[in-house]
């Protein structure tokens, strides 16, 4: 994949889970680009928000099946980085 820091990372995750994460263990979601390897991640992550990352943690979700009247379909899956900022680093998400 060609290194493009806006294409690996593809939003946050904003939820009470990613909040709570972000307050207890300054780790932070973010939805990324399937094929993105860690170390893309983490270099997208320092190239965009200007912080040391320490950690990078990735988890692949599966997409749900959906109907829709008579028709079966299936909801993308995606894929979600779980990154651990080193100590005194901060992304102001909001």
């Amino acid at each position: 994949m060609k290194y493009d820091p806006y294409k690996i990372i593809v939003r946050p995750v904003l939820s009470e889970r990613s909040m709570d994460l972000v307050q207890k263990h300054n780790i932070y979601v973010f939805r990324v680009h399937p094929d993105a390897t860690k170390i893309e991640i983490k270099a997208a992550i320092e190239d965009i928000f200007k912080v040391k990352v320490e950690k990078v943690n990735t988890a692949n979700r599966k997409g749900k099946p959906r109907r829709v009247r008579l028709q079966l379909g299936r909801r993308p899956s995606w894929k979600k980085a779980y990154i651990r900022l080193a100590e005194g680093s901060k992304i102001d998400l909001i």
